[in-house]
């Protein structure tokens, strides 16, 4: 049976369970392991979130083709000069947004939550609450089991793929399970959390995925860097009682067919959208084809 988030919160209320308890329990009926060993394997997972979120900071990552690197350390140092327009808080975020894209252009490790492409938003997002409030890693977890919840549903009734829905199926997915894991860390019920995560796939409905030379580079890295502060805002408009008028359900149906609308060239072919910018055309012949 497909996920819906209606579903989950039918069960959270019946069952009298948050959003990341009803997530273990599936996974312990499912798997037949146990609770510490579920926190184990996210233990796992976020200490390598944490690495690439960091990694690029001090010292430029620059890609396997060459094309891309630097910027993480350019915004950090942008970050810590203290004289940034929307302050500290969105500065790092985003410089580790683009540490873990840059990692992740340079083969490094990563975790792709939920693709390679916008693997940088989860983590930069969980760090980012980490470093203003100080959440331990035992609350950071539940957090990222909120967001794989919410992420299900994505999974269940559209799609995580560029190549089937454009970047609004990549990043737009990452921002929603992670504005939805920021409401949850500031201890906003499920309610909440669903009109952020309706808020953050509203705001990048359409995103088309148009990857230079079809490379997870540009524009994959400041598509990353904008998503999180699309999870931040969209979190904290929750969280401030916005009226948000349609359902999360609703709003992933819309993505589903919103994505299935781009034409074939709009969905990580290379073929449209900014890939084929002449200075984009450039780059790819210098880089990836290997003609200057």
């Amino acid at each position: 049976m497909l996920t819906t988030l209606e579903l989950l919160k039918q069960r959270c209320e019946k069952e009298n369970l948050s959003l990341w308890e009803l997530s273990v329990k599936d996974e312990i009926e499912n798997t037949k392991v146990s609770e510490e060993d579920i926190f184990n394997r996210l233990q796992r997972t976020l200490d390598v979130m944490k690495e690439s979120s960091h990694q690029a900071l001090k010292v430029p990552v620059v890609s396997v083709t060459g094309m891309t690197g630097g910027n993480a350390k350019k915004m950090n140092d942008y970050f810590l000069s203290g004289d940034t327009v929307l302050g500290d808080t969105a500065a790092l975020a985003m410089a580790m947004a683009l540490s873990t894209s840059e990692v992740n252009a340079a083969m490094g490790r990563i975790v792709a939550a939920p693709t390679a492409g916008s693997a940088g938003i989860l983590p930069a997002t969980l760090m980012t609450m980490y470093h203003k409030y100080g959440f331990d890693d035992r609350k950071l977890m539940e957090a990222m089991l909120v967001a794989t919840q919410f992420g299900q549903v994505i999974f269940d009734n559209a799609t995580f793929a560029g190549a089937e829905g454009g970047c609004q199926a990549e990043t737009g997915a990452a921002s929603a399970m992670a504005a939805a894991a920021v409401c949850y860390l500031r201890g906003y019920d499920i309610h909440i959390q669903e009109n952020a995560a309706v808020c953050a796939l509203l705001n990048i409905l359409g995103l088309v995925c148009d990857p230079i030379g079809g490379m997870v580079e540009f524009p994959c890295n400041i598509r990353n860097a904008n998503g999180v502060m699309n999870a931040l805002a969209s979190a904290d408009m929750a969280m401030a009682g916005v009226k948000v008028f349609v359902t999360f359900d609703e709003a992933v149906d819309t993505l589903k067919r919103v994505g299935d609308s781009l034409p074939a060239g709009l969905r990580e072919t290379g073929e449209g959208g900014v890939a084929v910018c002449p200075s984009a055309l450039r780059l790819r012949k210098k880089y990836i084809d290997g003609n200057v």
